[in-house]
């Protein structure tokens, strides 16, 4: 070889082993969406992606099933499926056995009182603001969420804000390193956070609050989008077993929810127009944040609360919730759009889930012949049992979430323990209409069950939050709503079915009718994401969709 040949490779070579440290490099650096945003419907059955389908818009629902992947067995796996255990699972990958939220509210017997699951009595609302909605933080969650890992993996450069109508659909998606959580407060109408996250609002947020969006939304009655007569899908409008709004007559169209009353901000969240102004908050939030502008990726956690409030009051075959489905249908369309020309399609990551599902009306279900109804109350026929075998006293802490928590004094005092108690109180109450089983707590590896309720069971009791027996009620059978309306909490396909849908960032269009569960939501961002899954995280990738991506 010529000598100049020679030191010319020799010159060469280094300069050749750079670049190809470079491209090993690159190749090896996460690769990772500018966005990820995780949008939670409050109160979302499965089959309410296709039971309005044909009335559905092409960029809403639509898009995400026709362009995105569908996990269409997806289930919760633990009782009592209510919103704020829902929440913590999705972005926890857990069960309340373990991430510890057991309800919306459970009892505490060192504090002597029930707790509320976002509560926290050493923050107060952000701001110069005196009212007592913004007393939260995520401090009781016990285990870190999908949003935490992020953070902890960008070395806390990602961005994370939560967005909802409920605190806690809020805050605990936005776990504990969040940059913010934002809330609606229905004392004046406006977006609230509270010192965890910062000592006041940024400017925008004020910004946002003085346009008083709600007022706005309400300034005619709530008419429905289409004509009334082509809601097909749904029963007649006025139905014996639907709860009217507070201040009017009957639970018909059209809703005059409008007005100076008392409580017209609480009022307004049961509107289809409290899901219209968290998806009007949550592009402000992007917008000003600027989300996904960065050098790492961040995360928008958006939760939709309207559809549970009107559920509530409605049922899912009225009217009103077909409507409220229309619209949020048109409000997730117009969060879609906004995001292709804000990042791209392609540099988004999103996901589409329920914190639980809902029971039909029981009226409903007794008019066409199917067996369900309200629950006596529990503990009426519990404290008469006690009273009668062992004497007047009080038996009772609380009833909530299927539990009934006894007195722990009580019992001493009378040299008790809850095995003592537990055969009488079990054979009277399984006596009671709608009552499947009542279960032992604190022996659940004796007590008689089904393994399927035993699976429910076990993964829905946290030792120091739960209570010490669990009422599991027949299907169609609710605890509450003796007249009117409808609730959720149960072990059953109607409370456990959602949509588990993913769109956009490397997402194949698909579906899979594999089991699922809503853990594995977590599990399946935090894989594709190259981050560690939250600490408590049960859940799996969703191989069936996660294989496909290269």
């Amino acid at each position: 070889m010529h000598s100049f040949k020679l030191s010319f490779l020799l010159l060469l070579s280094p300069l050749l082993l750079v670049a190809q440290t470079k491209k090993s490099v690159q190749r090896t650096m996460p690769d990772r969406p500018k966005l990820v945003v995780g949008i939670v419907v409050d109160q979302m059955r499965y089959d309410f992606l296709f039971r309005y389908s044909e009335k559905y818009g092409k960029g809403g629902f639509k898009r995400l099933l026709g362009e995105g992947f569908n996990c269409a067995y997806t289930h919760y796996n633990y009782m009592p499926t209510i919103t704020a255990p829902g929440h913590t699972s999705i972005y926890t990958g857990s069960v309340p056995a373990i991430h510890g939220i057991v309800g919306n509210d459970w009892f505490d017997r060192s504090l002597g009182r029930d707790v509320y699951c976002t509560e926290d009595t050493t923050v107060v609302t952000a701001g110069n603001n005196p009212s007592p909605a913004g007393r939260m933080s995520p401090r009781n969650v016990l285990a870190s969420t999908i949003t935490d890992q992020l953070k902890i993996a960008t070395n806390f450069k990602s961005k994370v804000i939560g967005v909802s109508q409920k605190d806690r659909g809020a805050i605990i998606p936005a776990g504990h390193t969040a940059d913010g959580a934002y809330w609606f407060d229905s004392r004046d109408g406006s977006f609230i956070t509270s010192t965890f996250y910062m000592k006041d609002v940024p400017q925008w947020v004020k910004d946002f609050n003085a346009k008083k969006l709600a007022n706005k939304y309400l300034e005619k009655p709530w008419t429905t989008l289409l004509p009334i007569e082509q809601y097909t899908e749904s029963t007649a409008d006025d139905m014996p077993y639907e709860q009217p709004i507070p201040g009017e007559k009957k639970p018909v169209f059209p809703h005059e929810v409008g007005g100076t009353f008392q409580g017209f901000y609480e009022n307004f969240r049961k509107t289809p127009f409290g899901n219209s102004i968290t998806k009007d908050f949550a592009i402000e939030a992007l917008k000003n944040e600027k989300l996904g502008k960065g050098s790492v990726t961040d995360f928008l956690a958006v939760s939709f609360s309207s559809t549970d409030y009107v559920g509530h009051s409605f049922g899912p075959n009225s009217i009103e919730t077909q409507d409220t489905y229309l619209r949020l249908d048109k409000d997730i369309e117009e969060l879609l759009t906004f995001l292709d020309s804000w990042v791209g399609k392609e540099n988004v990551l999103v996901f589409l889930s329920a914190d639980h599902g809902v029971a039909d009306v029981w009226g409903f279900s007794n008019e066409h012949h199917i067996a369900a109804g309200s629950l006596d109350k529990v503990t009426v026929k519990a404290r008469d049992v006690l009273n009668k075998a062992y004497g007047e006293a009080d038996w009772i802490q609380y009833y909530g979430n299927y539990q009934l928590y006894l007195n722990p004094a009580v019992l001493k005092a009378k040299k008790l323990t809850y095995s003592d108690v537990y055969p009488m109180l079990r054979d009277s109450i399984v006596q009671m209409k709608g009552v499947a089983n009542f279960i032992n707590l604190h022996s659940l590896e004796a007590v008689s069950m089904n393994d399927n309720q035993a699976y429910f069971v076990k993964n829905g009791y946290h030792p120091r939050r739960g209570g010490d027996f669990m009422l599991v009620s027949e299907p169609g059978w609710q605890d509450g709503y003796t007249k009117a309306g409808t609730g959720h909490g149960t072990l059953y396909n109607y409370d456990s079915h959602v949509p588990c849908l993913f769109y956009g960032w490397k997402i194949p269009h698909g579906r899979t009718g594999a089991s699922t569960h809503v853990a594995d939501i977590a599990a399946t961002v935090s894989y594709l994401l190259d981050i560690l899954e939250p600490s408590g995280c049960v859940g799996k990738p969703v191989l069936d969709m996660v294989g496909q991506i290269k």
